[in-house]
């Protein structure tokens, strides 16, 4: 089973996802990583009703969060949070695989280096 953390800040910003997203009730947060982004890497998530085949359910606070096949060496030990400045409003992520980051925190590279386009992280 993976290990995502997700604060009780961005489980509140999540929830509001589902609900103003037109979510059902169990919907999920899918988390994935493709190709993107200044760093190589960019983090993707869109809240769906029920996993895609294949994808991992992560058991998060009061939801699930599904990430695909792809994702998962990328977001294993990810710890998911939320923050709300004069600079930036939303998801953040702490990923203990990521190499280097770009500096508003929406891509990186992993340690090993990023994949080239077209390997797919988050494909469906």
């Amino acid at each position: 089973m993976m290990r995502i953390t997700i604060t009780e800040r961005a489980a509140k910003f999540i929830h509001r996802m589902i609900a103003l997203g037109g979510g059902e009730p169990g919907s999920g947060l899918r988390l994935a990583v493709r190709p993107g982004g200044c760093a190589g890497l960019t983090y993707d998530f869109s809240i769906e009703a029920d996993p895609p085949p294949g994808d991992e359910v992560v058991e998060g606070p009061d939801f699930k969060v599904y990430v695909p096949p792809g994702s998962r060496p990328y977001l294993e030990g990810i710890t998911v949070d939320f923050v709300d400045t004069l600079m930036h409003s939303g998801l953040t992520f702490t990923n203990p695989n990521a190499g280097s980051q770009c500096g508003c925190g929406s891509s990186f590279s992993t340690k090993g280096g990023a994949p080239s386009p077209g390997q797919g992280c988050g494909k469906r």
